[in-house]
């Protein structure tokens, strides 16, 4: 039997009968004789744990009286450890008090021998800087500018120790002096070593230049010397013919060239090539005359409002080439570069175009506005505009499209808010052009100019040519929802490098977050992230931000950048729904009271067979323009909208409306009205309602009622006008002479 288990924390007495039962014997027989073998075992052992734990009480029982003597053994111990180290301690504390006065001695001897040391060394330098003050006449008479270095770096030496002494600002200028004397003495060589581009002498000068701590001055010869080689290059490309953005290419390739150059020379002769060669190029750029600044200008003026912006794009186009070939030379090169220079290179190269780049909303405005000027929309006959409209949607996206590849070649995408003014400009002009030719298409089409005794003719060319407008609506309203969303991809991907995952519109510390991180992101690459924006126009750029922010929180395809142009397409595309109504209304309301009603129930009757054709036609862009629109005269509240599912009885519809709300309406003008008259016109009624019906259209509660009160007799006209409108009764009353 397995007894450890009785000592286990989670032993169960259930558990245990039935494990020692299920490993008995399996005839049910025997259970009883194995369970008395089993309680006789746990006897067994319950008497062995009894005479062990006895024998272990005695033992412990036995061993306790010296366990007691040990106790007391070590306490006494304890105590005795406890006066010995009181004793120490005295003895410690006794000896600080004897020694500390030595100490203090000691220390103070320290100080005297230092002080006399360097009392000691001051001297000699004192001597040394009187010994070489006194030959360096005569030094300087050999003409010897290593020889003459190394005194004068010795006597910088002994001035630093004689920083103290009462004529150390005297000696501080005597030593400037012979700098000077030095630096005039060697200027001819140095001008030769760096123009003849010896490495040797070169090597030698900035050896000098460096002990005596006179390098800026040694750099500034060797700018003066490669800048005013560049300069003069300039001066000859600008007394050229060339166009100006030839000459820009033609500096910029001039200026690469020196930086491959002078980086191959500067490896061999100065610590920071780089920075160095960096730094010339700056001062190059800053020092040229007649400035890149006024070239831009004089050639943007020369250019004309017409052609600023390309002419601009085209000096931009020279100068980005001239940057990628710099960014290009500058990582070719595995060394850590001066962020700080390089940024001002960067700002140098880009610098010029800064003022263009804040206007970029202003000039694009401009260019979109002279270029859609000249998209032609009113040409000759009705048919001929029609056709200008269709052919114009591809233009103006274009047009929008171009502006957008404008935006990120000249601004990177920072310009984003002048684009989207100037795409509403754009958007605005066009609708504007777009609503002249719809006025000009009416007058062509003599809408409003309808003899009131003129024939009925149908003439269903109008309105052909109204639907192939609305076509070109849902076309602009189509190409306007792709070109929004691709314009929110492009903003992202490239000006959303800018917007920081901390930044949050909603507060002004999120806002400076966004600026540090974008600092700190600058510092990667310069020529990557030249924002000129944030610097110069915090305002803008904060707009910028929150644009971003809004456009990655809803994504590209759920964006809002273009709503009011759209909504202005829309409005277009209801002056075209409204034209188009009109071009078949208007000669039924024309001659609704001139004619016989048959001929105008006969024309509405025949309006199916004509409206069908037109707007059934499997095109989904007047598809989207039909469902976009929104046609007058819209059902009453509570009648049934079965024409909604189809766009030709939509039109039906309200045409129908139309007429019967125009034909009530002149019923009601009808100052009085016999017996007879007013049996004729409750006739006409009838019919029309019949026509209604027969095309499957709900007639007008009006024309009901006003059908109803003209066939009651006079007896029972109070009885019938309960429940219709009173002014509506009034008036039918009035007409007939009757008393209400």
């Amino acid at each position: 039997m397995d007894f450890s288990k009785f000592l286990a924390e989670d032993f169960d007495v259930k558990e245990w009968i039935n494990a020692a039962f299920r490993a008995g014997p399996k005839d049910a027989g025997k259970a009883d004789g194995h369970a008395a073998t089993l309680v006789m075992k746990l006897q067994l052992f319950i008497q062995e744990v009894n005479h062990a734990v006895e024998e272990t009480s005695h033992q412990a029982l036995q061993n306790m009286p010296r366990v007691l003597r040990d106790v007391e053994a070590l306490k006494q111990e304890a105590s005795f450890l406890k006066e010995q180290m009181i004793l120490v301690k005295e003895d410690i504390e006794k000896f600080e008090e004897d020694t500390s006065q030595s100490m203090q001695v000691l220390v103070e001897i320290d100080q005297v021998k230092s002080r006399m040391q360097l009392a000691a060394e001051s001297l000699q330098e004192a001597d040394k800087w009187s010994t070489l003050s006194a030959d360096i006449e005569e030094t300087f008479k050999t003409q010897d500018v290593a020889v003459i270095s190394a005194k004068l770096a010795g006597m910088q030496t002994s001035l630093v120790m004689l920083a103290g002494t009462p004529d150390y600002s005297e000696k501080c200028v005597c030593l400037e002096a012979l700098k000077n004397r030095l630096e005039a003495l060697a200027s001819p060589q140095i001008v030769a070593a760096f123009t003849s581009q010896s490495v040797d002498q070169s090597r030698v000068f900035v050896k000098v230049f460096t002990e005596i701590d006179r390098m800026p001055q040694l750099l500034a010869y060797y700018y003066k010397c490669h800048k005013a080689q560049l300069l003069a290059a300039w001066q000859e490309l600008c007394h050229s013919d060339l166009p100006l953005e030839r000459q820009l290419t033609g500096l910029y390739d001039a200026l690469l060239g020196a930086w491959h150059t002078q980086i191959q020379w500067a490896t061999q002769v100065f610590k920071n090539p780089h920075e160095v060669v960096t730094v010339l190029l700056i001062q190059t750029l800053g020092d040229l005359t007649p400035s890149v600044p006024v070239c831009l200008s004089s050639g943007v003026e020369r250019a004309g409002p017409e052609l600023e912006l390309s002419k601009l794009l085209e000096f931009f186009a020279a100068t980005a080439h001239f940057a990628k070939g710099l960014e290009t030379a500058l990582l070719s090169h595995s060394h850590e570069p001066n962020l700080v220079k390089v940024t001002e290179l960067v700002d140098a190269v880009y610098g010029p175009y800064t003022p263009y780049q804040l206007r970029y909303g202003e000039l694009e405005t401009q260019n979109l506005l002279i270029q859609i000027s000249v998209v032609p929309l009113e040409r000759g006959e009705a048919m001929a505009c029609v056709q200008e409209l269709s052919h114009s949607v591809n233009k103006l996206f274009g047009l929008a499209s171009a502006a957008v590849d404008r935006c990120v070649t000249f601004t990177d995408g920072l310009g984003t808010c002048g684009l989207l003014a100037a795409l509403k400009s754009l958007f605005a002009k066009y609708a504007s052009d777009f609503t002249s030719t719809l006025q000009s298409i009416r007058a062509k089409c003599k809408l409003d100019d309808i003899p009131p005794n003129s024939l009925f003719q149908e003439d269903w060319t109008a309105f052909q040519n109204s639907i192939r407008i609305i076509a070109t609506c849902g076309e602009l309203l189509r190409q306007c929802g792709d070109f929004q969303q691709q314009l929110a991809s492009r903003i992202l991907s490239t000006a959303g490098k800018y917007l920081c995952d901390s930044y949050s519109p909603r507060s002004l510390g999120g806002f400076q977050d966004s600026v540090l991180t974008d600092k700190k992101a600058s510092a990667k690459n310069p020529w990557q992230e030249h924002n000129y924006l944030q610097k110069e126009s915090p305002a803008e750029y904060a707009s910028l931000m929150e644009t971003l922010y809004t456009l990655k929180k809803k994504g590209p395809s759920n964006n809002s950048l273009l709503s009011a142009s759209r909504a202005t397409l829309t409005r277009l595309n209801q002056q075209a729904h409204q034209l188009a109504f009109d071009s078949v209304f208007l000669r039924i309301k024309q001659q609704l009271l001139f004619i016989p009603k048959m001929e105008i129930g006969q024309h509405i009757m025949s309006l199916p067979l004509h409206l069908e054709p037109f707007v059934t036609q499997e095109d989904p862009a007047l598809e989207l323009a039909l469902h976009a629109g929104k046609l007058p005269f819209p059902p009453e509240q509570g009648d049934d909208l079965p024409e909604l599912d189809n766009m030709a009885d939509s039109w039906l519809g309200s045409i129908a409306r139309a007429t019967m709300q125009t034909y009530c309406d002149a019923i009601l003008q009808i100052p009085a009205l016999t017996p007879h008259s007013t049996k004729q016109l409750a006739t006409d009624i009838d019919y029309l309602i019949n026509v209604m019906d027969a095309l499957g259209l709900q007639p007008s509660r009006t024309l009901q009622n006003v059908g109803a009160l003209l066939k009651t007799k006079p007896e029972d006209y109070r009885q019938t006008s309960k429940g219709l409108p009173r002014r509506l009764a009034a008036t039918v009353a009035a007409m007939r002479s009757l008393d209400h």
